[in-house]
């Protein structure tokens, strides 16, 4: 008896263990992400915060040749800008809400921020006070309400709610970055990371990072597998009827780009000789997008690094950016902060049609 008791709890902690080390264990990388973007499709509710910034933006025009100062005006505004957007998602009943900030620089710098929030049928956006742009001063932090249904009828179209439902969106997004990621080889465009030295942002507790990395040596095979392997494939998902109506596409539109991404043994052949040349137009100190996979295989953290720099007719152009998403309080009970706007705090499509009408003379 206690021989069986003695095999029978060995038993038991050596599936216990298994278990465990199966949960916490990485997946290679490309496994690893496959599993993360199914899991996707299973969020129900998440915050999230995501930010974009242009960290070098310049332009060298060539030797003998006078820089446009509409040109430099432009890049110098760009240089530096930030776009930040924070919001909350929840799937039943459909309701997400988002404060889009946008941050320029330069001798026209400015800042503002952009609350907005969306249901299955309606969208509300509050009116920023924008120094330049001559908004009536009963408009300014005003939610304008559209009426999705309505400005579908107006333009003789039919409302496709399915066109702002967030799950299907990201199912669509998970299965088009799964083709796309499954046509590139492991070994040349993928590694993992060290969770310590992944510079994961606080808060994010990850398990497994997962970087896709593109460089001068095989930005070639990238683009080639792009375009013959991984854009056909996209192709293929799109013209699944849930997708196709979702993005309003006829099967017509879809096979004309599926024509136009056939490429003969003789196109190919002319495009291996281009992108041999891409080397002289196209330098890339960095550019790699890191993955961040929590214990329950959700992906919670993605961020992208580039570094470029431009060659063409003698012009260059030196281009840096990173973009980041971040996910929190997966699948938990969502806290809306804006929430829908109601009463005073609205101005629908009439409304405003009315207050736009006097200034502009419609």
């Amino acid at each position: 008896m206690t021989k069986r008791m003695g095999a029978l709890l060995l038993t038991l902690l050596l599936t216990v263990s298994l278990a465990l080390t199966a949960c916490g264990s990485k997946q290679e990388p490309k496994e690893a992400l496959k599993t993360a973007a199914a899991n996707a499709s299973k969020l129900t509710s998440y915050e999230m915060s995501s930010n974009f910034t242009i960290n070098e933006l310049s332009y060298k025009p060539a030797s003998g040749s006078q820089s446009d100062p509409n040109m430099t005006q432009f890049m110098s505004m760009l240089k530096d800008a930030e776009m930040n957007i924070t919001g909350v998602y929840q799937a039943e009943p459909m309701q997400t809400e988002m404060t889009v900030g946008i941050e320029l620089k330069g001798d026209m710098g400015m800042t503002f921020n952009i609350p907005m929030v969306l249901t299955k049928e309606k969208m509300y956006m509050k009116v920023p006070n924008i120094p330049f742009l001559p908004i009536p001063e009963n408009m300014v932090n005003k939610f304008i309400e559209f009426d999705l249904k309505k400005l579908a009828e107006q333009e003789g179209t039919e409302f496709n709610p399915d066109a702002f439902d967030a799950a299907k969106t990201q199912k669509l997004s998970n299965e088009i970055t799964d083709a796309i990621l499954g046509e590139y080889d492991q070994q040349k465009f993928f590694k993992n990371l060290n969770t310590k030295d992944a510079n994961l942002p606080e808060g994010v507790d990850a398990k497994q990072v997962v970087q896709f990395s593109v460089n001068n040596d095989n930005v070639k095979e990238a683009v080639t597998v792009l375009v013959t392997k991984a854009l056909p494939k996209v192709m293929d998902i799109v013209s699944k009827e849930e997708y196709r109506d979702m993005l309003q596409l006829s099967q017509a539109d879809i096979d004309k780009a599926k024509e136009d991404l056939k490429i003969s043994e003789t196109d190919q052949a002319e495009m291996s000789k281009d992108l041999d040349k891409l080397k002289d137009v196209l330098t890339i100190n960095t550019f790699n997008i890191d993955f961040a996979i929590d214990k329950n295989d959700f992906p919670v953290y993605q961020k992208l690094v580039a570094d470029m720099l431009i060659k063409a007719d003698g012009d260059e152009v030196k281009l840096a950016f990173t973009g980041s998403n971040t996910y929190t309080k997966i699948n938990e009970k969502p806290e809306f902060k804006i929430n829908i706007p109601t009463g005073d705090d609205v101005i629908t499509m009439e409304e405003l049609e009315e207050m736009m009408g006097a200034p502009y003379g419609y």
